[in-house]
């Protein structure tokens, strides 16, 4: 089963802060002996700075959050920091665990205003907690410790603005150009997917437009108005392309998923289908419907579920 966002962030916090406990408890012990002597911990923290990866900061707190030591970077020392009082940042605000070590959530930072995460290592002596070691970090200088996250193919269903579902039964749906020449529009978009590289497309079908993304060209979208797609030719702007071997939708089904979606844009004036997308390598189906609502979910479950489902005799 995929990791949700959360679940695969959890995973890359334990690997960093596993990454990190080491060197900052070894630095928190060596402070202990000179706590609070400005110039011993600036030294101690120059000597160990190396030490702590993907480091951009190392400094010491007291136990109220006020610097007692200078800021320590790749360059040295930053005297402007000593004293400065961090009681107010996100970090200092989260409880630190009984292990005295704390990796934080992240947050923004003053200095850049990038997302940043700082790590406390509590500096303890009989007991007492002296103060904290503090190591901020900018998240782009952190690596990624597992895979790449993939987005999950379980249905969603997001609720949408209340404005517009508040007053879903005052709309009745208009047809549109794209309504009209339905059974054209589908044959060309299906073309396009199967035969000439296009492996993402947003189907507005209230606009009567589509945003279209081809494997030739995939940082760039390109629109296709209601002419276009009434019009075969426009199949003859783009080269014939092999349908994608890692494709998660197949060829075949296609037309099926188009098909399916022209019921739901049909089927009732009320409740209806405004827009829809198709992606064939993550095999996910985008719906959004006159009540603002959006479905995502994989192409097989969407081409399970027939009308009645979308329209209240399901559950």
């Amino acid at each position: 089963m995929k990791k949700t966002w959360k679940e695969a962030i959890s995973q890359q916090r334990v690997e960093l802060a596993r990454k990190l406990l080491g060197p900052l408890t070894h630095i928190a012990e060596a402070c202990t002996e000179v706590w609070p002597e400005r110039d011993a911990l600036n030294n101690i923290l120059l000597e160990n700075f190396s030490k702590v990866p993907h480091c951009l900061f190392l400094y010491a707190l007291d136990a109220q959050g006020v610097q007692v030591s200078d800021n320590v970077d790749a360059n040295g020392l930053m005297p402007e920091h000593f004293g400065r009082d961090r009681s107010n940042r996100p970090y200092m605000l989260e409880p630190v665990p009984l292990t005295g070590f704390l990796l934080s959530n992240a947050y923004l930072s003053l200095r850049a205003n990038r997302p940043s995460m700082t790590a406390l290592q509590a500096v303890q002596k009989d007991g007492e907690t002296l103060g904290y070691i503090g190591t901020d970090f900018d998240l782009r200088d952190l690596p990624v410790t597992g895979d790449v996250y993939e987005e999950s193919v379980d249905w969603q269903q997001i609720k949408g603005d209340p404005a517009i579902r508040s007053v879903v039964f005052q709309q009745q749906r208009t047809t549109s150009p794209m309504d009209e020449s339905f059974d054209v529009s589908i044959a060309i978009i299906e073309e396009l997917i199967t035969d000439h590289g296009m492996f993402q497309c947003v189907l507005h079908f209230s606009s009567s437009r589509a945003t279209i993304w081809f494997m030739d060209d995939p940082y760039r979208y390109r629109i296709l108005d209601h002419e276009a797609l009434s019009n075969a030719d426009v199949c003859l702007l783009y080269p014939s392309r092999p349908y994608a071997e890692d494709a998660l939708i197949p060829a075949d089904r296609i037309g099926s998923i188009l098909r399916a979606m022209k019921k739901l844009r049909l089927t009732d004036e009320t409740f209806y289908l405004r827009s829809a997308s198709i992606n064939i390598f993550n095999g996910k189906i985008s719906l959004t419907f006159s009540c603002d609502g959006s479905h995502y979910m994989s192409w097989q479950e969407f081409l399970e579920k027939d009308e009645s489902f979308w329209f209240g005799a399901a559950n």
